[in-house]
């Protein structure tokens, strides 16, 4: 490429940054695990993520109680890391299909983690949930850019893209 070239590369790129919101679930004994990642160079400010389990494959729910719902362990929400930036602590009911975090920011590589018990009620294997269980659950990203979404893939990771740089 010329002198040029990449001159022109770098400054049509250099205002802009794609910016990206990932959630990953774990499935683990006897916690499961939602880790939130601001996976960009780009801080992001003021934002609500909702992680929705409606859509799931499996019928996903939150099993947080020892009555309800939910099938032998359960697990309460525990926030495990990125305190520092949760504004409110969501509270979850034994059953719910939804939670949403309310964060003052999120950081360049910055992440948020909590765990929970999640269980599927379509009747299979109800205490462990895996890829294509979690398939067509969504993730939703507020903030005063608009608001994003994804879903999570077989993979059980969701991407909720931005189109730049936003703070």
């Amino acid at each position: 490429m010329t002198k040029l070239g990449v001159l022109l590369a770098v400054a049509l790129t250099a205002g802009t940054a794609s910016a990206d919101v990932v959630v990953r679930f774990d499935e683990g004994a006897p916690k499961d695990r939602f880790t939130i990642t601001n996976t960009s160079a780009c801080a992001l400010g003021g934002v609500e993520i909702t992680i929705d389990l409606a859509g799931s494959a499996a019928g996903l729910i939150f099993d947080v109680t020892g009555a309800g719902a939910g099938v032998e362990v359960f697990q309460p929400f525990e926030l495990v890391r990125g305190g520092d930036v949760v504004t409110t602590a969501p509270e979850v009911g034994d059953g719910d299909t939804s939670v949403t975090l309310a964060l003052d920011g999120l950081g360049p590589q910055q992440d948020v983690a909590f765990t929970i018990d999640v269980d599927d009620t379509t009747g299979g294997r109800e205490i462990t949930v895996n890829g294509s269980e979690i398939l067509g659950a969504s993730v939703e990203v507020k903030g005063t850019f608009g608001t994003v979404s994804g879903q999570f893939d077989r993979g059980a990771v969701a991407r909720a893209g931005l189109s730049e740089c936003v703070s």
